[in-house]
C-alpha cells in the first residue's frame, strides 16, 4: 500500500472520523477540514490535522492547494432531509458550490482521487423495486438527494475531461458510534440518548415507514477499498434488509432497558416512505461484505452511548 497525503472533509463528524481514524490508522498523513457546525474536535485523532474550515470558504481552497492531497474523501454535506426542504438554496451552496470549490483547487493541485459520500435511499426516491440496485431510476423527492446526484454528476465530468479518478459510495441510513442527531438514521442516536435518560421519544407518523440501517464499521470498509480505485464508480453501501421505525423502537427498547411506550407524532414532508438498497455489486467486484447485523449494530451503539 502507498502511504498518500489525504483530506477527509467533514471529517470531525460521526462518518467522517471514523474514516479519518482508519486512514491515520494505516499510516497516511491526513488533513482534516470541517468547520464543527455539527462535527466535534474530540473526534479527530491527535495524528491528524484539523483545519476548521467551510468548504466553500477561500481558505479552504487554499488549504486544498497548499497541502496537495493525492485523494479527497468528501463527506462534508448539508445533510438533513427536512432542512433542505426548508431551505434549499442554503443545501446547494454547501453540497455543489462547496465540492466544486474544493474540486477546482484539487484539479490545480495534482489531486488524483475522489471519493464521494453519496446517498442511497434519498436518490432513488420512492423505489420501484427493493432492495434497489445501482441500475435503480435516479428520482430524488427531496433537494438533498438532488444535490448529491448534482455532485456525482460533476465527478463524472471531471473524470472525463480531467482524468479525475471519483468513487461515489451511496449509503444507506449510517449509524453507530460518535452519531448526532442529523441526518435521516439520526433517529437511533434520538432515541438511544432520550431512552437511556429515561425520557419517551417521539415516533413522527406511524413509524411504519422503512429504512435500511447500515453499520457504520461497514462503511468505513468501503471508503478504504475505495481509496486504491481507478475510474469512476457507483457503489451502494447497505445491507438490502427494509427495518419500521416501530421495529428499530423496539428494539433499542429493550436493549437500553428503558421499556418506555413511544410517542407520536405528525409526520413530516420530505421523507419518502420505504427505502432499502442492494450492496451486491461492491461484493462482486471488490470483495466488501455488508454483514453487520442490526441488533448486534444497536447493541454497539447503545454501549457507546451509555459510556458517554
Amino acid at each position: 500500500m502507498n502511504l498518500k497525503r489525504i483530506i477527509v472533509t467533514g471529517g470531525a463528524g460521526f462518518i467522517g472520523s471514523h474514516v479519518a481514524d482508519a486512514l491515520v490508522a494505516e499510516g497516511h498523513r491526513v488533513a482534516v477540514i470541517d468547520n464543527l457546525s455539527s462535527g466535534e474536535r474530540e473526534n479527530v485523532s491527535n495524528t491528524a490535522e484539523l483545519h476548521v474550515l467551510d468548504i466553500r470558504s477561500r481558505e479552504a481552497a487554499q488549504l486544498v492547494r497548499d497541502f496537495k492531497p493525492q485523494v479527497i474523501y468528501h463527506l462534508a454535506a448539508q445533510m438533513d432531509v427536512r432542512k433542505s426542504v426548508a431551505d434549499p438554496g442554503f443545501d446547494a451552496d454547501v453540497n455543489i458550490l462547496g465540492a466544486l470549490n474544493l474540486l477546482e483547487a484539487g484539479r490545480s493541485a495534482g489531486l488524483e482521487r475522489v471519493v464521494f459520500s453519496s446517498t442511497g435511499g434519498a436518490i432513488y426516491g420512492e423505489q420501484n423495486t427493493f432492495p434497489a440496485d445501482e441500475s435503480h431510476p435516479e428520482w430524488p423527492l427531496s433537494p438533498y438527494g438532488i444535490t448529491k446526484l448534482c455532485l456525482e454528476k460533476y465527478l463524472f465530468y471531471y473524470h472525463q475531461a480531467y482524468g479525475l479518478d471519483a468513487t461515489c459510495l451511496r449509503y444507506a441510513n449510517v449509524y453507530g458510534p460518535r452519531q448526532n442527531a442529523h441526518g435521516e438514521a439520526g433517529v437511533i442516536a434520538i432515541f438511544s440518548r432520550k431512552l437511556l435518560a429515561g425520557e419517551t421519544p417521539t415516533i413522527f407518523g406511524d413509524g411504519e415507514n422503512t429504512r435500511d440501517f447500515v453499520f457504520v464499521e461497514d462503511v468505513v470498509k468501503a471508503n478504504r477499498a475505495a481509496a486504491e480505485l481507478e475510474g469512476f464508480r457507483i457503489y451502494n453501501i447497505g445491507t438490502g434488509v427494509e427495518s419500521t421505525v416501530n421495529q428499530v423502537y423496539a428494539m433499542l427498547n429493550e436493549i437500553t432497558g428503558a421499556g418506555l411506550p413511544p410517542r407520536y407524532g405528525e409526520a413530516k414532508p420530505g421523507e419518502q416512505r420505504r427505502s432499502s438498497i442492494l450492496a451486491d455489486k461492491i461484493k462482486a467486484e471488490l470483495g466488501i461484505d455488508i454483514s453487520t447485523a442490526l441488533r448486534a449494530g444497536l447493541e454497539r451503539t447503545v454501549d457507546w452511548f451509555r459510556a458517554h
